[in-house]
């Protein structure tokens, strides 16, 4: 518990922090079915943001959940990725990739809002919003029990998987 970050925050927004409530959401799946965070109480959540379906860093981190679910599942826990992209484009990444686990579609921002993942970033000296790579672990509880903020692909997966 060293960081307290509420007064420290960068945004004006409430940043969320561990311990907080995770915000709760329905959002449409690969399938076109919904997924609601708040029908997943009494699981632990490995909620990961990613910024765009079928990029190098995307789908380098996507793999390596897929080839690690079953030990994620046999901690008890679900995966679940979320990005702003379609629920067609997820649907084809999902299937090019042969994903095990569902990929969330929040085309109107409210998740990653909601996350404080939607972030002024910057390539080439152009500024522009998008997704800074998070992962949330959500407890059994519906508290954050840990965040990993600006993620670095390598070597996440084992990061999460010793969370669990």
């Amino acid at each position: 518990m060293a960081k307290t970050t509420k007064s420290s925050s960068k945004t004006s927004d409430s940043a969320l922090g561990e311990g907080n409530k995770a915000p709760d959401f329905a959002l449409k799946d690969d399938n076109g079915g919904t997924v609601r965070l708040s029908a997943l109480k009494g699981k632990t959540v490995v909620l990961y943001f990613y910024p765009k379906d079928d990029t190098p860093g995307c789908t380098k981190e996507a793999c390596s959940f897929r080839d690690g679910f079953g030990e994620i599942q046999k901690k008890g826990a679900v995966v679940l990725g979320v990005s702003p992209d379609s629920v067609d484009s997820h649907k084809k990444f999902k299937e090019k990739f042969h994903l095990n686990f569902p990929l969330l579609s929040d085309d109107e921002k409210k998740v990653v809002n909601a996350y404080g993942v939607w972030k002024q970033k910057a390539l080439y000296g152009r500024k522009y919003m998008g997704v800074e790579r998070t992962t949330f672990v959500i407890g059994a509880d519906g508290k954050i029990r840990k965040i990993f903020p600006k993620v670095k692909v390598d070597g996440h997966y084992e990061e999460v998987l010793a969370e669990l």
